[in-house]
């Protein structure tokens, strides 16, 4: 039994070596059949003039792949918005063209992105729901302790102005697509100039747009 135990492990071990080198030798057949390719296609990338190579190695643009930017320039006018195409989108979208549509369909360009921003701060802002659909109905089904009213008044929320829903749906689109948020400071908070609610005597107040007055809500400090 000891001679066969030897000879079992003498077995085990050459056909180890065994295996080893014909997997040495494999790779190092690998090896040189890679090293023959990647020399033949730097032979042919070497004969492509450089400006037909540029051209097939620049990633196509943004707009060519399908993907929705925003646009480089934006001017806050019905003439910039009557260029874009009938808006579309998701939940999201959806949830900020409702705001839009319900709190300032009635208000100038500026005043729609004004209120936007708003809501995309609120969005941002550890205080507050971290998606635009959960801040806009934060609070909804308690009548008049949500955080704009229109989802909790009790009044029919439906979309009768398809025009208005149609422009407030493209401005909602430019912000949900990064435009720049440089009209409100960083505001929070906003109300219109036929209410005037208690927090507005402490909050800051950073812009006015038609009827809508902004605020950024203070920072509180470890005092406070």
């Amino acid at each position: 039994m000891r001679f066969f135990s030897i000879g079992m492990k003498a077995a085990v071990c050459a056909a180890t070596i065994f295996a080893t080198t014909q997997v040495a030798q494999a790779d190092d057949v690998l090896a040189s059949r890679l090293g023959a390719l990647l020399g033949q296609e730097r032979s042919a990338i070497a004969v492509v003039p450089d400006a037909r190579l540029a051209t097939l190695t620049t990633v196509p643009s943004a707009e060519d792949r399908g993907i929705v930017t925003s646009p480089a320039t934006i001017s806050y006018d019905n003439a910039f918005l009557s260029t874009m195409s009938a808006p579309s989108g998701g939940a999201e979208w959806r949830c900020l063209s409702e705001a839009l549509y319900h709190e300032a369909r009635g208000e100038s360009t500026k005043g729609l992105f004004a209120v936007g921003e708003v809501i995309l701060n609120r969005v941002d802002s550890a205080a507050y729901p971290n998606s635009v659909c959960g801040v806009v109905h934060q609070g909804t089904g308690r009548k008049y302790a949500c955080q704009f009213t229109w989802t909790c008044d009790g009044r029919s929320d439906a979309i009768n102005n398809r025009s208005a829903f149609n422009r407030v749906g493209k401005v909602a689109k430019l912000l949900m697509n990064g435009a720049p948020r440089e009209l409100t400071s960083g505001a929070t908070h906003y109300h219109t100039t036929a209410v005037s609610p208690s927090w507005a005597r402490r909050f800051p107040q950073t812009a006015k747009y038609g009827v809508h007055i902004f605020y950024r809500q203070p920072t509180r400090s470890a005092s406070n």
